[in-house]
């Protein structure tokens, strides 16, 4: 399987990079880093790097994502989207390898 973006996330995400004028080439990479209340917290940003060897390379409505080998074993069939709330506006991950996560969504437990 792999990371999943859904249509609203490509969208912001198209938007972002046109707002922020980013280069030509530039990839959205999904990752996981160690901390969190949870454990492991994710990280999603932008990148001109691609190494064929250590990432994984997807695209998504229009959107080339990246994620590195590492992090694909935790974020397997996960799916990113955007949330645009009264409460909040945000990305949201829905990963089926989280046993347990904190409130805020952006931290979880494999």
């Amino acid at each position: 399987m792999s990371v999943v973006i859904t249509e609203k996330a490509a969208v912001e995400v198209k938007r972002i990079i046109e707002d922020q004028k980013l280069e030509e080439g530039t990839v959205l990479r999904i990752g996981v880093a160690g901390g969190g209340c949870s454990g492991f917290s994710y990280s999603l940003g932008f990148d001109k790097n691609f190494d064929e060897k250590a990432d994984s390379k997807f695209e998504y409505h229009g959107v080339p994502v990246v994620v590195d080998k590492k992090s694909a074993l935790y974020l397997d069939g996960t799916t990113v989207d955007f949330y645009d709330g009264i409460e909040k506006r945000g990305f949201t991950f829905d990963n089926p390898n989280a046993v347990k996560s904190c409130g805020c969504g952006s931290s979880f437990q494999a």
